[in-house]
């Protein structure tokens, strides 16, 4: 983070200028000069002009001919080309305003990933820092054209909010990366996912700090992150560097469909490649779009199985008490049932709700 009391130049001269002040004084003319440095005069011209620096080597030179000190030369070149730097800066981020814009930088600061900012400027700034990217084209080369394939397989370019989405993806990474972890290990997971299937059925008031203990014992980070406007997504998973990340949003706030959501991505981090990343609302591949149904049959399979919802369905009529036992002997939570029988119309909305437990993981 840039040290926010550091002192900056608002305008800085090139050190040619102070050369010719000197030389000017002394009555000496840019040939004499150069004979006197044994440099080229077009190399000392070029230099009173503006357009060419004074090295390290030319103001030791300068010292000797001139008795003003070699530092006294290229502390002004430093000056003035970190000035123009930052002025070039400055206009780089001036041209940028119409992209922040872009982001929802409203919801970014109420879940706290970046500061309020006034200025359109500091805006443009604090999501370059943000990212972790010089430029807007940076961000873009990052996210839309895919130069880093070894983050992630897909590009937002084709989403219809490709900006809130970056952001939510940035923040998960943020997350993960603040998380000490060991090695991954597969068949590790595979084994604790029984333990996570009993938190699951039980509901804890902490589950969700147990099922991050679970996973990470596992070398695998599970995090929260709050949705923002344009980007309603219940999750993702990816890899970054050795370890995977499920990112989890709690959108609907029903233990149901948070719960899908978890072993839909688990089953894509135990099925399919490193380099991919699921997000909703995404137009994938036919390969693709045939590892969505195996993370959902993975997840159907981990929570209310078919063969399971076979048997419930046999019962006709069903008599809501009878959820609870049919949850218990399947060692899933009743909400689990009740969630599949209202999405598949086999029950209305409006029947066993008292089953679904309401979860809020934003802690606000």
């Amino acid at each position: 983070m840039a040290n926010t009391n550091e002192f900056h130049a608002d305008i800085a001269f090139h050190p040619g200028e102070t050369l010719a002040e000197k030389l000017e004084e002394l009555s000496m003319g840019p040939k004499e000069f150069a004979l006197r440095a044994g440099k080229p005069e077009k190399t000392i011209l070029a230099i009173l002009r503006g357009d060419s620096s004074i090295t390290p080597e030319m103001a030791v030179i300068f010292e000797s001919v001139l008795s003003i000190p070699a530092r006294f030369w290229i502390k002004k070149q430093y000056s003035f080309d970190e000035y123009k730097a930052r002025e070039k800066r400055a206009l780089s981020i001036r041209n940028a305003m119409d992209w922040a814009g872009r982001f929802p930088y409203a919801d970014m600061v109420r879940h706290g990933w970046v500061a309020a900012r006034a200025k359109p400027e500091e805006k443009v700034a604090e999501l370059l820092n943000f990212f972790g990217v010089s430029s807007p084209e940076a961000w873009e080369n990052y996210f839309f054209n895919q130069q880093l394939k070894v983050a992630f397989r897909i590009s937002l370019a084709g989403t219809k909010a490709p900006h809130a989405l970056s952001a939510w993806i940035r923040q998960g990474e943020i997350q993960a990366r603040a998380i000490e972890c060991g090695p991954y290990s597969e068949p590790e997971f595979r084994k604790a996912l029984d333990d996570i299937k009993i938190i699951m059925a039980q509901q804890p008031e902490d589950f969700f700090q147990k099922l991050q203990k679970a996973c990470l014992a596992c070398g695998l980070k599970v995090v929260h992150t709050a949705c923002v406007k344009n980007a309603p997504l219940s999750g993702a998973s990816r890899w970054i560097r050795d370890n995977p990340l499920i990112q989890l949003t709690g959108r609907y706030k029903q233990n149901d469909r948070f719960w899908f959501t978890f072993f839909h991505e688990a089953g894509h981090i135990l099925r399919h490649g490193k380099k991919d990343i699921f997000l909703e609302n995404v137009e994938y591949s036919e390969a693709d779009l045939q590892k969505e149904k195996e993370a959902d049959d993975f997840a159907e399979e981990w929570t209310f199985s078919r063969a399971q919802e076979h048997e419930v369905l046999k019962e006709k009529p069903l008599a809501l008490e009878r959820v609870r036992e049919f949850a218990i002997k399947f060692n899933t939570h009743p909400a689990m049932i009740i969630g599949r029988l209202h999405k598949k119309g086999i029950l209305p909305y409006s029947v066993g709700n008292e089953f679904l437990v309401k979860i809020d993981l934003s802690g606000e």
